[in-house]
C-alpha cells in the first residue's frame, strides 16, 4: 500500500531540493541538486530558470511513477526577492535576475524622489533600500529600461509562487513573498503601496491569497501556493513553543527573525539592515539580516588558500577556547596574524560572532529567553559556542530541525491533505 505524503520544492540559492514528508512529518524521501549559474544579457550572472522549472517537473515526474507514495498535495518554499515574469502561456520572458545586480542609480533616485524620500518610503514599506534586492524595483526597471520585455509580461511571480504555478497553473501572489523587503507592501494601510497602483503595476502582479489556501483544480493533489523561506521556517518553532523565542534562521543570510517583537520599525534601524517579514498568517515578524553565511563561505575560500587546505577542512576543526582572546572586546586583527588554520579559523567565527550580536540586538527588546539557532551555523559548534558566550542570559539552542523551511511549507497546508493531528513535538534541542 502507498505511503501518504505530501511533496515540497524547497528551492535555496545554492541547493535546490524536494522532500517527500508522511503524516508524521518524517522525511521519506529527499533529493537535491546544484544547477550551474548562467549570464543575463548584461553578463551578470543568474539562475537558470530554464533549467530549474525542467528539473521541478523531472523530479516530480520521478516521485509519481515509483509507486511507493501517494502524493497528496505539493508546496513549495523557495527564496524571495526573485521575480519570475512569464507571459500569456505561462512562460518565463527575462532571466531569473540575481538580487545582487546593481541598480542603476540614477533611476533609483528617480524612483524614491518621486515617491517621498528613502527614509520614508523604506519605513512604510519595511523595506531597507536594496535596491535589485527590493524585487519591486525589479518592475520598475523593467518599465523604464527594458519596455519591450516588460510589454510581454502577464504576471510577475515571486519565485514560490511560480513553482506553484507549474503545477497548479493558478497564477498567485502570496503575502509571505510580497511582505519580505519587497517595496510593494504598505505595513500601515495593510495593503500595496500606491506607487504599485500609480505605476499600472497592480495588473502584473497575480490576485492575492492566503499562504495556507491550495488549489484543488487537480483532484490527484492539492497545490500550496507556496511560501518565502525564512517564513516558511520560522513555522515549526511558533507551532512547538509558545513562550516568547528569537529564531536565528540561517544559511547564505543569518536572518534573526522576533515574531514577539511588534515594534514600529524605525528609520535608524532599517539603515543597520532590519526589515519586517509578514508571516503566513500575514502577521509583522521583526528581523534582522546579516550576510553571514556568505562572509563565512569567503573567508573559508582565503584560509584553504593560505593553508593550502580543502574547502571544507573548516567542518574537522574542533571549538577549542584558549585559540581566542577571552577579553570581551575581541578584535580581528587578520588571517595573516594567526598562525594556523585552526587559529584562523576561530578568529575568523569570534568576528562574525561579533557582528552577528550586533544585528540579533537590534530585534531582541522584549524578554527573549531562549534563541534557537537552525540552518547551516546550528551544526558547527564553534559558532554555537561563541553564540552562547556572547549571550550569557539567554539560553542558546542548536535545534535539530531537519529541513525547517520545509517542513514550515508542509505544516502550512496541514488542514489541506493530512488527516492526523499536528504533531507537538517536532524539533529537538541541543543547549550549549
Amino acid at each position: 500500500m502507498s505511503i501518504p505524503v505530501i511533496a515540497i520544492f524547497d528551492i535555496g540559492k545554492t541547493n535546490k531540493k524536494v522532500f517527500l514528508f508522511d503524516e508524521d512529518y518524517k522525511i521519506r524521501f529527499e533529493k537535491s541538486v546544484h544547477l550551474p549559474e548562467i549570464k543575463d544579457e548584461e553578463d551578470f550572472p543568474c539562475e537558470d530558470i530554464h533549467a530549474l522549472t525542467q528539473w521541478v517537473k523531472d523530479s516530480f515526474k520521478e516521485l509519481t511513477e515509483q509507486g511507493d507514495f501517494n502524493i497528496k498535495a505539493i508546496n513549495i518554499s523557495a527564496h524571495g526577492a526573485s521575480f519570475v515574469h512569464i507571459d500569456e502561456g505561462g512562460k518565463p520572458v527575462t532571466p531569473l535576475y540575481n538580487y545582487l545586480k546593481p541598480y542603476p542609480e540614477e533611476l533609483k533616485k528617480k524612483f524614491y524622489k518621486t515617491y517621498g524620500g528613502e527614509d520614508e518610503f523604506a519605513r512604510l514599506t519595511a523595506s531597507p533600500v536594496l535596491g535589485h534586492l527590493n524585487s519591486g524595483m525589479q518592475l520598475y526597471w523593467l518599465k523604464y529600461e527594458r519596455p519591450e520585455l516588460f510589454k510581454q509580461i502577464k504576471y510577475s511571480l515571486h519565485l514560490p509562487e511560480y513553482i506553484s504555478y507549474l503545477f497548479s497553473g493558478q497564477p498567485t501572489s502570496g503575502i509571505t513573498s510580497i511582505g519580505c523587503h519587497t517595496n510593494l507592501w504598505n505595513f500601515a494601510t495593510k495593503q500595496y503601496h500606491n506607487w504599485v497602483a500609480q505605476e499600472n503595476l497592480l495588473e502584473k502582479l497575480a490576485p492575492i491569497r492566503p499562504s495556507y489556501k491550495v488549489d484543488q483544480s487537480n483532484h490527484t493533489y492539492k497545490v500550496g501556493i507556496g511560501l518565502h523561506d525564512s517564513s516558511a521556517a520560522l513555522i515549526p518553532y511558533l507551532q512547538n513553543f509558545k513562550e516568547p523565542f528569537l529564531l536565528l534562521s540561517t544559511g547564505t543570510w543569518s536572518i534573526s527573525l522576533n515574531p514577539f517583537n511588534h515594534s514600529v520599525l524605525t528609520t535608524e534601524e532599517l539603515k543597520q539592515d532590519c526589515l519586517s517579514y509578514l508571516s503566513y498568517d500575514a502577521s509583522p515578524v521583526k528581523a534582522a539580516r546579516l550576510f553571514a553565511g556568505h562572509m563565512h563561505d569567503e573567508s573559508v575560500k582565503q584560509l584553504s588558500i593560505k593553508y593550502n587546505k580543502g574547502e571544507d577542512y573548516y567542518q574537522h576543526v574542533k571549538f577549542d577556547a584558549t585559540l581566542i582572546d577571552s577579553s570581551d572586546n575581541f578584535i580581528f586583527k587578520g588571517i595573516d596574524s594567526c598562525q594556523t588554520y585552526e587559529v584562523a579559523y576561530h578568529h575568523i567565527l569570534a568576528d562574525l560572532i561579533q557582528k552577528q550580536k550586533k544585528s540579533t540586538d537590534l530585534i531582541i527588546q522584549n524578554s527573549i529567553k531562549n534563541l534557537y539557532v537552525d540552518g547551516g551555523f546550528s551544526k558547527n559548534t564553534i559558532f554555537m559556542h561563541l553564540l552562547a558566550k556572547i549571550y550569557p542570559s539567554i539560553d542558546v539552542h542548536a535545534a535539530d530541525l531537519h529541513q525547517a523551511s520545509a517542513l514550515g511549507a508542509a505544516l502550512a497546508i496541514h488542514d489541506a491533505w493530512n488527516q492526523k493531528e499536528k504533531p507537538d513535538q517536532l524539533i529537538q534541542l541541543i543547549k550549549f
